[in-house]
């Protein structure tokens, strides 16, 4: 016969054996999903993410290797090509920030192209590594289940791509106001991490290292360091061109809403198809350029 003062020791050890176990089950869980994962370069990658870009400098002279520009029939037929590009570093003279909407206004896909004074563009894009049959969820984001990658690319592939075979996805081109030195110095910052993912992969998090997150940290690193005010609209990120206009980081002369309304490429994008005056013909007339 149990003792009625002993009831209430019994219920404790009952929680405490009850709350042991939820810990060690937690613990375990973590294991399998935060220790156990590891990154890899070797998976059986989808053909348009299935080399990664890397990089050589010899002074002014900076050669992207596996620069991608496949060229595009629909969305899922394309031709995957790679190739060299060399750009003269000292020719550096503009950052231009492409931003991707395809369904809510507040979330969005940056892409930042560094523009060089003989017409040459050079696009990067931050993104997850899938492989063949493997789709995006923003759930998986945030856990282990993406390598991240950087793509550098031809304007007329990462860009044309989203303004002119994917559907439901409209494209936003703005000129910013960073000076040619700090947009050196961001690039160079790209070329580095992009080196460093080519030969040690790392996990995309949706939450931490992401489009926009790591954007914000090359930002930072070639202010020396210097970071503006953490900002909502940083993960809000469909609103993050306000944000920059707030801040004077974009160029043109115009109310915001104007600004916007002027910077949609895709009309401009769909008529100048796969001219090599791609890059030109989406600017022209553009507020800030």
């Amino acid at each position: 016969m149990t003792e009625p003062g002993n009831a209430p020791a019994k219920a404790r050890r009952r929680w405490l054996k009850t709350a042991l176990s939820g810990i060690l089950a937690a613990a375990a869980v973590y294991v399998v999903v935060w220790e156990l994962p590891q990154p890899s370069n070797d998976r059986p990658w989808q053909p348009d993410v299935s080399r990664t870009a890397w990089a050589t400098i010899n002074g002014d002279r900076l050669t992207i290797h596996n620069l991608r520009n496949c060229v595009y029939r629909a969305e899922t037929d394309y031709e995957p090509r790679w190739e060299d590009r060399t750009l003269d570093l000292s020719r550096l003279r503009a950052l231009d920030i492409f931003i991707t909407y395809w369904g809510s206004p507040y979330i969005a896909h940056p892409i930042l192209s560094f523009v060089f004074d003989d017409g040459s563009h050079v696009a990067f894009s931050i993104e997850t590594r899938k492989e063949i049959g493997e789709e995006y969820s923003s759930i998986k984001g945030f856990f282990r289940q993406y390598e991240l990658t950087y793509i550098a690319a031809d304007e007329r592939d990462v860009v044309r791509l989203r303004s002119n075979y994917r559907k439901g996805e409209d494209v936003y081109l703005y000129r910013t106001t960073t000076p040619s030195q700090r947009a050196r110095a961001m690039l160079l910052d790209y070329v580095a991490r992009m080196n460093s993912l080519h030969e040690k992969p790392e996990w995309y998090n949706a939450l931490t290292s992401n489009c926009t997150t790591n954007i914000r940290i090359h930002s930072v690193h070639a202010s020396a360091g210097k970071a503006p005010p953490w900002d909502w609209r940083i993960l809000a990120n469909g609103l993050g061109d306000r944000m920059l206009y707030e801040r004077g980081n974009l160029a043109g002369d115009l109310p915001f809403e104007q600004l916007k309304a002027q910077a949609l490429i895709n009309p401009a994008a769909r008529a100048a198809g796969g001219s090599e005056e791609f890059s030109r013909l989406i600017r022209a007339g553009k507020a800030g350029f």
